[in-house]
């Protein structure tokens, strides 16, 4: 796969790009800032012997892909896709049963970013998009992630249907988040699990739904019947993070 070039913006991401051993090109920071975080990327960065350049506010917001740069940009090859092999080797790595997200037509780069956060702080091991009508990895992902992409891999599927149907054979189990579906507490979540995280105008499509073996509905006491899709990622990975743990200890 070809590498082009691509901006990682906001102090997080940047900070957490070289401490994930990223191989960062060129580092461009404010001209004259001197404050603790800006201090620690810039050792980072003279650690990896990664060319820093000293520039003005206004070329800074010029080259700005987010407009949320937060005074420093580093220049990296793009974000490779990893394959679903390899996030099950990941798995298996760490002696883990699978769990893994699956995101059907998330077309936000802010949501997947959230989502890919979620994912590693909730143990993860990695995430699952489609190639088409779903954002990619852009710098906007790579900043709202808050530096999680540099440690989760993300792949990139032709067809999640069928995706799911070859996961099903590695023994995983799919739940999709479902408004309609059984609350979330009375289902058993643990084991090998992949979430599954539908658009928030049109929640997961119908053809992935009819693949999964469970719907898990948030519930919720309110005037509104909704969640954004990234924080409904949030709630459903945390329970299943808390079953995955209380299995774990018994």
């Amino acid at each position: 796969m070809a590498y082009e070039e691509f901006t990682i913006e906001g102090r997080n991401a940047v900070t957490e790009a070289f401490r994930s051993g990223r191989t960062i090109d060129k580092l461009y920071v404010l001209d004259g800032c001197q404050d603790g975080p800006v201090m620690t990327i810039k050792r980072e960065a003279k650690k990896q012997g990664t060319l820093i350049k000293y520039v003005e506010k206004e070329w800074l917001d010029r080259i700005s892909k987010t407009g949320k740069h937060q005074g420093v940009i580093a220049v990296a090859a793009a974000y490779d896709y990893a394959e679903v092999e390899d996030i099950l080797q990941k798995a298996r790595d760490k002696k883990e049963p699978p769990f893994l997200f699956l995101l059907d037509n998330i077309e936000d780069p802010h949501n997947l970013g959230a989502i890919i956060r979620t994912a590693n702080l909730a143990g993860a091991h990695g995430v699952i998009i489609p190639k088409n009508h779903a954002a990619g990895l852009t710098a906007t992902v790579a900043r709202t992630s808050a530096g999680a992409l540099n440690y989760t891999p993300v792949a990139k599927v032709t067809n999640l249907a069928r995706t799911i149907e070859n996961l099903k054979k590695e023994g995983l189990w799919f739940v999709c988040a479902d408004m309609h579906g059984t609350k979330m507490y009375q289902l058993d979540m643990r084991g090998p699990i992949g979430l599954v995280i539908g658009s928030e105008g049109e929640g997961v499509s119908r053809l992935v739904k009819e693949k999964c073996d469970m719907s898990a509905a948030i519930p919720m006491k309110g005037d509104i019947d909704s969640l954004n899709a990234s924080v409904a990622a949030g709630v459903l990975a945390f329970e299943i993070l808390r079953q995955r743990g209380e299995s774990a200890q018994k």
